[in-house]
């Protein structure tokens, strides 16, 4: 296998060491920190992540990227209070030992580019000569939610990587083939999620994201899985004829949809 597989295991649990866990048990090395034992990423203090960091050494994971929440505000909220912090989270990059940060470019910002650019432009001034690269998610409802508007974030900064999420921008109602030839030249790495017409997250594959055309045409390394996977409660206790109204790709619990997802990428593979 070529790749190398990170994922979001706060899928699998909140809680750190069962992260490691599910991690070690489905051969993956490479986290993207999104939530610690119950708590966001951008909000765990410094000494938290030591403790977090120590561990995931002791166990021979690295941390990828921050699955950071930044650029996920209205283009109306407090912008200073979030570039602090952004701030914080440049720390917490040193201490995890992580080279990326995963952001977003503002929601109710449609027609509004130049205050995004305002914003973004915070984000890469504090980021400067920190080694960290930035990368913009494609996500729906913020300004960067169609590939012509992702576009033109990274033509306006060209040390804002990409972030390739197939199934949001199936959610946005843009075709995944023609966004990949868009963006291609400024894509750092993919999210493994994809969808069904109706935007409902399905494991990788089986929607119509044109996965394998995507890792067909993927140069670079990493591959981050975020499953997304609807997970029902008492799923199993359902009858046959009740589960088919639930969706075929329902699970009972957090660890086996996460499971799931990591088995439908390797099989894709």
């Amino acid at each position: 296998m070529r790749y190398k597989l990170a994922a979001f295991a706060d899928e699998a649990s909140q809680n750190i060491d069962e992260q490691i866990s599910a991690m070690k048990s489905n051969g993956i090395d490479l986290l993207e920190i999104r939530g610690v034992d119950g708590t966001g990423i951008a909000d765990i203090t410094p000494s938290k992540a030591k403790e977090v960091r120590a561990k995931l050494d002791a166990s021979g994971i690295s941390v990828w990227s921050l699955g950071s929440p930044y650029g996920k505000i209205g283009i109306g909220d407090d912008y200073e209070k979030h570039l602090d912090s952004f701030k914080h989270g440049i720390e917490l990059c040193d201490i995890l030992g992580a080279r990326h940060i995963r952001l977003f470019s503002f929601y109710d910002s449609e027609g509004c580019f130049d205050e995004v650019a305002k914003r973004l432009s915070g984000f890469v001034d504090a980021a400067k000569g920190t080694g960290i690269i930035l990368c913009h998610e494609n996500e729906k409802g913020i300004y960067g939610d169609i590939a012509d508007r992702c576009l033109e974030i990274h033509k306006s900064f060209p040390e804002i990587r990409a972030v390739f999420d197939p199934a949001n921008f199936i959610q946005s109602g843009q075709d995944t083939a023609d966004a990949w030839k868009k963006l291609n030249p400024y894509i750092e790495y993919m999210h493994i999620k994809d969808a069904l017409p109706d935007g409902t997250v399905v494991p990788a594959g089986k929607g119509i994201g044109n996965l394998p055309f995507l890792l067909s045409q993927y140069s670079g390394e990493v591959l981050t899985i975020e499953p997304h996977l609807t997970v029902f409660d008492g799923l199993n206790d359902l009858e046959r004829s009740e589960k088919s109204k639930v969706g075929e790709y329902s699970y009972p619990d957090n660890l086996t949809a996460f499971e799931a997802a990591v088995s439908a990428l390797k099989e894709l593979i």
